[in-house]
């Protein structure tokens, strides 16, 4: 059994309401705009990290974080990537490995809109963990942690907070 928290677009911010949030965790996974090196580091040291760059991350975090990971975590396949689209309106440069080796959950995000969205068609489990950083369009930070055990994906909770929460 793994504790998973799975963000995005942190956009230089990993504070405490973060923190809190995942405590228990046993693995963070960013799918991407992580913000900088300094801040993937940070959240490195905190929790064990998986992660990917986005579209504003620089030079640094990209020789860092591939731009599409692929790995096996409890007998669940995951594909991560920042710009994935969703259901019906996947992004072109991911199409191809979602319809010739569909994972059993795929993350992207981007959006800044959190999505839990099941596909029938490719029998996968799409995650937008929307943003948990405090810049960008969103009006809510969000985050999700879950749990994989043995080829199931159970227990999933959102975290939410106002842009200027600090509690």
């Amino acid at each position: 059994m793994k504790k998973i928290g799975i963000l995005s677009d942190t956009h230089h911010c990993f504070d405490e309401p973060l923190r809190r949030f995942f405590a228990d965790v046993d693995e963070l996974w960013h799918a991407g705009d992580i913000g900088s090196l300094a801040v993937a580091d940070r959240i490195a040291a905190f929790k064990p990290l998986r992660a990917v760059y986005g579209n504003v991350d620089g030079a640094d975090v990209r020789a860092a974080y591939p731009q599409t990971a692929r790995f096996t975590v409890e007998d669940i396949e995951v594909l991560m990537t920042h710009i994935g689209g969703y259901p019906g309106r996947y992004d072109p440069n991911v199409w191809t490995a979602l319809r010739s080796h569909p994972p059993k959950l795929f993350i992207a995000g981007h959006s800044h809109i959190l999505k839990v969205i099941n596909d029938p068609s490719l029998h996968l489990l799409h995650i937008n963990p929307g943003a948990a950083g405090i810049y960008g369009i969103h009006k809510v930070r969000t985050a999700i942690r879950l749990i994989l055990e043995h080829g199931n994906i159970r227990d999933l909770e959102v975290g939410e907070w106002k842009k200027n929460d600090e509690r």
